[in-house]
């Protein structure tokens, strides 16, 4: 039998040993801290009963991995917890800037720049679907959809103003 040596237990380390071990290899998974998990850990950190992220709270391309998808994480007990408010950003006159789950909430917080945001955002998430495949795998061959991953990209190239 094959052997394979992961070295790390966070999300991608788990993923890859999971599926190396599902293609049949024997697996030896080494991680340096007390548990596994890396940045997708929570615990009660700070006070009892709130959650504290060790690293990001978002894990958007986690939760519609194709390898995370194949595994059936669920199946195993995989509970995505889902903030109502995904991130914030202080601001300097003491406001503040929020990523939430919608679209269409966000942009209407963000007043004038709203339509802006929603144009930009709006169409990856309601092709996510196709999108997500293209987005997530290596650029070693066409994209299933490339009119879409172009659409996806292009923006990032434009300055931020």
């Amino acid at each position: 039998m094959s052997t394979a040596l992961v070295v790390g237990g966070g999300p991608n380390g788990l993923t890859a040993a999971a599926l190396l071990a599902r293609a049949g290899l024997d697996v030896t998974l080494l991680e340096a801290a007390d548990e596994i998990g890396g940045g997708t850990r929570t615990e009660e950190a700070i006070l009892p009963g709130l959650l504290h992220d060790h690293c990001s709270a978002v894990h958007p391309m986690a939760v519609t991995s194709p390898a995370h998808r194949a595994l059936d994480l669920a199946r195993h007990g995989l509970r995505w917890r889902l903030p109502d408010i995904d991130c914030a950003h202080p601001l300097d006159d003491g406001t503040a800037g929020v990523l939430l789950r919608s679209v269409e909430d966000t942009a209407r917080l963000l007043g004038p720049d709203g339509p802006r945001y929603r144009r930009l955002l709006e169409p990856s998430v309601r092709h996510w679907d196709a999108l997500g495949d293209d987005v997530l795998r290596p650029l070693l061959r066409l994209p299933g959809h490339p009119l879409l991953l172009a659409r996806f990209g292009l923006p990032t190239t434009l300055p931020p103003t």
